[in-house]
């Protein structure tokens, strides 16, 4: 069994740059840094602070970075020249930021071209044991086999909260699936997206991934690969690219998570709050795409759930990551440890790169919601399992929306 890793890139030396996943903490804050030739943009703060009011916008819709944050940023090395040139390639051990109060996420306008993203889609292979229970008093049996099948097209008519997410990490670029979910502060204008924690903070053994961006409706045709070849971006993303600005993840998994065995995959979730990449437009995310999904923390027991559906983008073979894909199955339990939440299993084929995606089932309203997200799966990919969402993950949310609860 392996965790559902985020998909790798398979052209290592083909270009300058590469794209990670990342984590963010349950305490983490970010800012988006518009990284172009003229200006440069938001700022990142402590856990606890609000954005600092000395930032203001430039005539453009660039957020113009104040002077203190420059100076932050380079206490860590970091100068932001530099960043925007290629030095967030360097994954050094002292240069990969771990903790929550120092990631960024700066801009880097059409790093995420069609030819990039494109290409962020193979999955590295993370073979562990097949039966990870650690409780069989709570675990139920292993679900039977569900082959995923092609969401209906365009994606943005069938699934218009599901999308793609990229980042770059130490062995390149890299993918998971994310979805658009309500923010209570914003009621339709939310900017959230939820994912799996595996996909923004690399846990305990390293730290935040980078150039993390949400694309909506990714590849919204369905194209082949063929096809893709020579679409240009706005049919690839139709609804623009969304940067990471905000992020938090659990301390559970900041602090236990690992590529392997389902480490903290009971926490495995993350809140990011995104922002167009070309500025302000107007418009919220959940605005642009028409649609967010509410998020139940408190969903019905497994025995009164009928069916569950997961979401997402699998690039690990038998798939190539361009294909928007679902499972809907009668969900069991697998329990990990007797310490830990007891997460949900469906049946699944879906490979690395679904790692995020969005599990949906009716909520406590009887209306569709966000239940769950992929974090881990079986090398022969015949089921997937997703935390189940809880105090902290309710935490994670609610942190994220306040943030922004005044803008």
């Amino acid at each position: 069994m392996r965790l559902i890793r985020p998909a790798l890139t398979a052209r290592q030396g083909r270009r300058a740059h590469r794209s990670p996943s990342s984590l963010l903490a349950v305490a983490a804050a970010t800012a988006v840094l518009a990284l172009t030739a003229t200006a440069c943009g938001p700022s990142e703060e402590k856990a606890s602070a609000e954005p600092s009011s000395s930032t203001d916008r430039s005539s453009d819709n660039k957020i113009v970075i104040p002077d203190d944050l420059k100076d932050r940023l380079k206490e860590h090395g970091i100068d932001l020249d530099q960043w925007r040139d290629g030095e967030w390639k360097n994954w050094d051990k002292d240069k990969w930021l771990r903790e929550a109060k120092d990631f960024v996420n700066p801009i880097i306008e059409d790093l995420w071209d069609p030819e990039r993203m494109r290409d962020a889609d193979k999955a590295p292979e993370q073979p562990v044991d097949n039966d990870i229970s650690g409780d069989a008093g709570v675990t139920d049996p292993t679900p039977v086999p569900v082959r995923a099948t092609n969401a209906q097209t365009p994606y943005h008519d069938s699934a218009a909260e599901s999308g793609k997410l990229f980042f770059d990490g130490p062995e390149g670029s890299m993918v998971c699936s994310a979805t658009v979910v309500k923010d209570p502060a914003h009621p339709g204008k939310s900017n959230m997206v939820w994912t799996a924690g595996h996909c923004v903070h690399a846990g305990k053994k390293g730290g935040w991934y980078r150039n993390i961006a949400f694309v909506p409706s990714y590849n919204n045709s369905g194209l082949s690969i063929a096809e893709l070849q020579n679409a240009p971006k706005e049919q690839i993303a139709p609804y623009g690219v969304w940067w990471g600005q905000w992020a938090q993840t659990s301390d559970q998994w900041i602090a236990d998570g690992g590529p392997t065995g389902g480490q903290g995959a009971p926490y495995d979730f993350a809140v990011l709050h995104v922002a167009p990449e070309k500025g302000a437009t107007g418009k919220s995310l959940e605005e642009t795409v028409g649609a967010a999904l509410p998020v139940d923390f408190n969903a019905p027991a497994v025995p009164r759930i009928a069916s569950m559906t997961a979401t997402g983008f699998p690039a690990a073979p038998p798939y190539d990551g361009q294909k928007l894909l679902q499972c809907k199955d009668k969900p069991g339990r697998l329990s990990l440890t007797r310490e830990d939440p007891t997460m949900y299993r469906v049946g699944c084929s879906m490979t690395g790169g679904a790692s995020g995606g969005g599990w949906v089932a009716a909520g406590q309203d009887g209306k569709p919601a966000l239940v769950s997200n992929t974090s881990i799966g079986p090398v022969t990919a015949g089921w997937l399992a997703g935390p189940r969402f809880g105090k902290e993950a309710k935490g994670v949310y609610d942190a994220v929306s306040r943030k922004y609860a005044g803008q």
